[in-house]
Formats: structure tokens, C-alpha cells, sequence
């Protein structure tokens, strides 16, 4: 193992806020009716075949806009408000729509009318940000999910759905405020789906979506986090935390730049050089299933530019936007999510590398040149006609590492 990283001072800005609270959310697939239900908020997933268009309604003096048994339903017991207020607001059911009214007499406090399309898992996640944010809206403790008619669920969505709509309902909670005085608190504390079957396997799915958005939050902040405060050895530390939180199947290897040197990374190393105040840290996770028993390798690489100002050939504003190149370590971010959300699940039957050549890439009279030849941990010669080019350098021998391992698939 190499040695640990120490993480560079930001400069006088202080940590993220410790004291910052992430979305925790309780989650329980129920078979009961909606009327059964108790709650702050009850939303209605509703497609456009739920919904009469409103002439179509007019000119048949239908008492309802609504095509859909449960709606009906529901609207019945809500003595017409929710067919009033969907027509007041011209709810199509199409994706992004959304009706919200307040009830009396009722175990719960607010009906929510959200308009969905069911061709995706992506789809139904959108459904589970939209009622999150609509829950958030109303400082709801409690939300249920009710998708109005299930049969728009194809078939081969079915199993996952669950899983979907709950990494959802956590990431529409998310906001990165760590770097604020203040921000918003998170009252939303359990939702309920209903109607979408439920026992182990759906429990199992739901678990699943939670640990999925845990995942996709830690990337999200990973990517927003500035350069000053997510050096290389700022995301090492990162990636060690996920291993010691995960030991039972999780090791790491951290390698500083006299590790890299003696692994001949010339390549990775000569985008690193530049950067005296930030070295160069070469991540590697090893995940190995509990119990042994390995069917198949892979390999997961990700770019983790922490900075990215193109070296001599610098990106040149407006249109380079440099502004954001702290984001190019998006790939170790995207990497060390999954990393994350395996510690969580531990699926059996693989074994899976998470793998980044972390560095910044800036100028100094240290750095690479445009038409430098530098040689990779394999052997190959490259020249380097532009230094923006950092991405395929620093992968090259990252892939290289990864070949090594002795996997069967890369990515």
C-alpha cells in the first residue's frame, strides 16, 4: 500500500460544513388504500391517458376530467376539489406538471397530482424528484406515492420501479449547501409507495434505490466541491474513507509520485508536474465480495483532474469556460459513487476496481510542453501536441494499472 495522502490547505477557506444534514429517508411499499393512508402529502402519479383533454370533457358534459378509476375515486371523496383545481390549472398529466391542493376531513393534509411517463427507469426517478421537491415545497414529514394506473409500468420496469422512484424521492432532496451560512432543512422523513406490490423483494429494491442515491450524492459533491478544498489528495482521502467505512470488502492502495515513478507512469506523471503545491495521487479501491467465490473482474477508470487549466495550452475564455474545469474530475466522482454504493449492497460474484490517476494539470516552468514525448507505464511513446489533452494521458496508464489487475472488463 502507499502512503497516505495529506490533504493541501484550502487557502482560507475552511471544510464543508460537518454539521450539514443529507436527506435520510425511511422507505415501506404498502397494499392498502389510498383513503387508509396517513400522511402530510399523497401524490398521485398521473399519465395523459389518465386525463380527458378539457374540451373532449366539455363538449361530453362529463362530470370528471379524469379517465382513470382512482382518480375518479379519489376526486368522489374529495367532493370534486381535485377535478376543479386540475382543470384550473390545466393538468395534462404530461412530465413536469403538477397539482397541489390542501384537504379537510382526511387522513392526510395535501393531495399532489404529478404528471409522469413510464418509459424508463430514468423516468420514474424524475417521478421520485418531483414528489420529493413537492414534499420539500410543503414541509412535508411524510409523503406516500401512488401511481394511478400501475399497468403503464411495462414489465421489464416493473421489478426496478420501486428502486427508481426511491433514489429519486432522495436525490430531489438533494442541494449542496456546504459552503453556505445557512440552508434548507430537510423535514421529509418517510415515504410510502403504494400499489406497486410489496414483501422482501420490493424491500430489497427500495434498500437498493436508497443506497443508489447515497451514491450519486457523494459524486454530486465530489464534482462540486472547489480545487481548492478537492486536491488530489483531498479525493484520495475520499476514496481511503469509502475502504475503512467498507473494510469487510474494500482495500485501497494510495500511490504518491515516487510510487508512480517506480511503476514507470511517465504519462500520468507529466501531466501532474506542473502542480508543486498539489501532487499527483494514484487511487485504487479493490472490492471483493463477501465470501470469495469471483465469476468475473472488472474495471471501473475515472478521470480525476481536480483542476484543469489546459497547461501551456491554456483554455482560453469565454469559450473554454475554466470556471468549471473543477469538475473534470467527474469520472473519479461517477467512480467513487459506485464504489460507494457497492460497499452498501455487496453484490456477490465480482470483483471490481475503482481506479483514478488523480492530478491537477497546470502551468509552471516544471510542466509539460506542447510536443513533449513522454513514455507510458507500457512502453509506448507519446507525443504530446496539446497539453489540454491531460484526460487520455493520465487514463493511459491507469488503463495500463488496470490491464495489470487482471480483468476481464474495463470501463
Amino acid at each position: 500500500m502507499g502512503d497516505t495522502a495529506t490533504a493541501a490547505p484550502t487557502l482560507g477557506l475552511t471544510r464543508p460544513n460537518a454539521a450539514l444534514e443529507l436527506p435520510q429517508i425511511s422507505f415501506a411499499a404498502k397494499d392498502i388504500e389510498f383513503s387508509d393512508w396517513h400522511g402530510d402529502i399523497l401524490a398521485v402519479a398521473v399519465t395523459e391517458k389518465d386525463v380527458q383533454p378539457q374540451q373532449q370533457a366539455l363538449d361530453s358534459n362529463s362530470k370528471s376530467l379524469f379517465e382513470n378509476a382512482v382518480l375518479k375515486k379519489l376526486d368522489g371523496q374529495l367532493g370534486g376539489l381535485l377535478r376543479a383545481a386540475a382543470a384550473e390549472e390545466e393538468f395534462t398529466g404530461k412530465p413536469g406538471q403538477s397539482v397541489v391542493i390542501r384537504v379537510q376531513g382526511q387522513r392526510f393534509k395535501r393531495v399532489a397530482l404529478v404528471g409522469f411517463v413510464a418509459r424508463s427507469a430514468g423516468c420514474l426517478q424524475g417521478l421520485g424528484e418531483s414528489v420529493a421537491s413537492l414534499a420539500r415545497a410543503a414541509q412535508a414529514t411524510s409523503a406516500a406515492i401512488l401511481v394511478a394506473a400501475p399497468a403503464v409500468i411495462r414489465q421489464e420496469l416493473k421489478l426496478n420501479a420501486a428502486a427508481a422512484i426511491a433514489s429519486g424521492a432522495v436525490l430531489g432532496l438533494y442541494e449542496d449547501s456546504r459552503y453556505k451560512s445557512e440552508w434548507k432543512k430537510v423535514h421529509l422523513k418517510q415515504v410510502d409507495l403504494i400499489g406497486l406490490g410489496c414483501g422482501p423483494e420490493v424491500d430489497q429494491k427500495l434498500h437498493h434505490g436508497n443506497h443508489l442515491s447515497t451514491g450519486v450524492m457523494l459524486a454530486r459533491d465530489l464534482v462540486n466541491s472547489p480545487a481548492n478544498v478537492l486536491t488530489p489528495a483531498a479525493l484520495a482521502e475520499e476514496a481511503a474513507k469509502i475502504a475503512s467505512t467498507y473494510s469487510d470488502v474494500f482495500t485501497a492502495t494510495i500511490l504518491d509520485a515516487e510510487k508512480c515513478k517506480e511503476l514507470k507512469m511517465g504519462s500520468y506523471l507529466a501531466v501532474a508536474a506542473a502542480s508543486e503545491t498539489n501532487p499527483p495521487y494514484f487511487i485504487h479501491l479493490c472490492y471483493k465480495p463477501p465470501g470469495g467465490n469471483v465469476k468475473t473482474k472488472l474495471a471501473l477508470i475515472g478521470k480525476g483532474i481536480t483542476f484543469d487549466s489546459g497547461g501551456y495550452n491554456i483554455k482560453a475564455v469565454p469559450v473554454a469556460t475554466i470556471e468549471l474545469m473543477k469538475k473534470d474530475m467527474g469520472g473519479a466522482a461517477a467512480v467513487f459513487g459506485a464504489a460507494k454504493v457497492l460497499g452498501q449492497i455487496k453484490p456477490p460474484g465480482v470483483e471490481v476496481h475503482f481506479i483514478s490517476a488523480a492530478s491537477e494539470n497546470m502551468i509552471s516552468g516544471t510542466g509539460m510542453r506542447p510536443g513533449d514525448i513522454v513514455t507510458a507505464s507500457n512502453g509506448k511513446t507519446i507525443e504530446v501536441d496539446n497539453t489540454d489533452a491531460e484526460g487520455r494521458l493520465t487514463l493511459a496508464d491507469a488503463l495500463v494499472y488496470a490491464c495489470n489487475q487482471g480483468v476481464d472488463k474495463g470501463f
